[in-house]
């Protein structure tokens, strides 16, 4: 029992003596072989989360009493956008203020039924002369027509009703130009090109929309943002020492 002992004592100690940090000094620059935190001497403010771009105008305007030095606005994407304080103690940022965009989520490069694809449309986009196009082929088109025509991989022909007892021959129109809600809803959303695409299938014609811009609108959408907030905040950037960046 006394082996026992002094054995489970000599593990304890090196268990106790693996968990003390080890420094090394190696070609004058300090290493350790444990990532150690360093406290900040000061508190950090909570992140307030919000979902509109006038909720960060609001803040900065309001309390101008919390931000620090100079501030940064950064635009991460086109439903996000982050109040950061400058660089502070330790080379860190203060994290103030989120905001993320509500969008409808359209589910591109996904096939609806006819019903279903009719109230995303209607749900999820700005009215537009393209939009209007694709609904009045998507609600009259007639079942099993599709695919007995030729399909290029863009273009495509079907049967649409166009009177009580007549059916007519129409090209799908391809692409379209459309505007879905994808971003904040105090800028204007970006407009791009989609291809739309029917087929037939045991439930009826199903319809989808593929994106065709290469992901440009993302851009577009954040420029917009940015656009947004130099106006809104016209006095408020050289004042606080704003930096927008996007």
């Amino acid at each position: 029992m006394e082996g026992l002992k002094e054995a489970l004592e000599y593990i304890t100690n090196l268990k106790e003596g693996s968990m003390e940090p080890k420094v090394i000094e190696i070609a004058g620059k300090t290493y350790c072989d444990k990532n150690l935190r360093k406290y900040h001497n000061f508190d950090m403010a909570s992140k307030l989360e919000v979902n509109t771009l006038t909720a960060i105008v609001d803040y900065i305007k309001g309390k101008p009493e919390e931000l620090r030095e100079t501030m940064v606005l950064h635009i991460m994407s086109p439903t996000n956008a982050e109040l950061y304080s400058g660089l502070i103690d330790e080379r860190v940022r203060e994290h103030l203020v989120g905001a993320s965009a509500i969008v409808n989520e359209f589910q591109f490069d996904h096939y609806y039924d006819q019903e279903r694809f009719l109230i995303e449309l209607q749900a999820n986009f700005l009215h537009s002369e393209d939009l209007e196009g694709i609904m009045k082929v998507a609600g009259n088109i007639q079942a099993d027509t599709t695919a007995n025509y030729s399909d290029d991989g863009v273009s495509q022909k079907t049967t649409i009703k166009s009177g009580i007892a007549n059916n007519t021959d129409v090209i799908v129109p391809n692409p379209v130009m459309l505007k879905p809600y994808r971003t904040f809803n105090e800028v204007e959303q970006p407009e791009s090109a989609y291809v739309f695409r029917i087929k037939d299938s045991d439930r009826g014609p199903m319809f989808k929309l593929v994106e065709a811009d290469g992901g440009i609108w993302k851009t577009v959408a954040m420029k917009r943002i940015k656009e947004f907030f130099e106006f809104e905040l016209a006095e408020e950037l050289e004042k606080y020492h704003i930096t927008i960046i996007a």
